[in-house]
């Protein structure tokens, strides 16, 4: 009897050792673990996500997202939250038909409701979620990475929305939207999401640190003051224009009082 109790005891020092080391483990990762949503919250959200996006949005992209392909209303099964969140807070959805081009009105809803129907849809599928600041925000850039932010735009943009991001227009009645108000975080969610006839530029083809490039470059050139009259910023096709017209105009007019003049003579 006497050889069992150390035994016993290296046991229980064994048990002790073990579960306060468990314990210390616990408290650590729950010192530096990121705050997540408790299982009861997350759902409640979704379920008043749902609530809203059956009022709101079912009758056309369907109750389970599965939307109308032969009316093209897309599906949003994976679209993920990032592409209701651009959607609904521009005001672009609901759209009041299924026809014309969505854009930008008033939001109707409150922030936690557009949290909530994100949630719901990207509790359908896949997808970009709903973007932090550190995605998107420029800080601290310098001018050369400002001006790769430039090139990054003229690139991979301007063909759509103009080299300053007044935007322009598309075939099929079909427009590029103005970036000049647009927000950092929904340049991120258009460029994650492609919205309408915009593609898809996915982290890999250009990735965070070059979308906040091109925040940076939007943010720059819209900033600096116009000397004159810069006819919306829409570049040298615009005004080349406007000037044969007015050129043109004026000889014109000058041509039809020189022979109204010939004429009295």
């Amino acid at each position: 009897m006497s050889e069992r109790k150390p035994l016993r005891r290296r046991r229980g020092t064994r048990a002790f050792v073990l579960a306060a080391t468990l314990g210390l483990l616990a408290v650590v990762y729950a010192g530096f673990a990121p705050a997540t949503r408790s299982l009861a919250e997350n759902t409640e959200q979704i379920t008043q996500g749902k609530d809203l996006f059956a009022t709101n949005c079912a009758s056309c992209h369907g109750l389970g997202g599965e939307g109308l392909a032969e009316e093209g209303v897309p599906a949003l099964t994976n679209v993920g939250a990032a592409a209701v969140e651009f959607q609904v807070s521009t005001g672009r959805m609901p759209a009041p038909n299924t026809v014309s081009q969505p854009v930008p009105r008033e939001n109707t809803f409150t922030a936690d409701e557009v949290a909530a129907m994100a949630a719901y849809v990207a509790s359908l599928g896949t997808g970009p979620g709903i973007p932090n600041e550190d995605q998107y925000l420029p800080s601290g850039l310098t001018a050369e990475e400002i001006a790769e932010g430039g090139e990054l735009f003229r690139t991979n943009c301007s063909a759509c929305h103009n080299f300053k991001g007044s935007g322009g227009a598309l075939p099929n009645g079909v427009t590029a939207p103005n970036l000049q108000e647009t927000s950092p975080q929904h340049v991120w969610e258009a460029m994650r999401t492609g919205p309408g006839q915009m593609p898809v530029f996915a982290s890999g083809a250009i990735p965070d640190a070059d979308v906040k490039k091109i925040v940076a470059y939007l943010e720059q050139v819209n900033a600096q003051p116009s000397a004159g009259f810069n006819l919306g910023g829409l570049g040298p096709v615009s005004e080349g224009l406007w000037a044969w017209i007015a050129g043109i105009g004026v000889l014109v007019l000058f041509a039809i009082w020189i022979t109204t003049k010939g004429a009295r003579a």
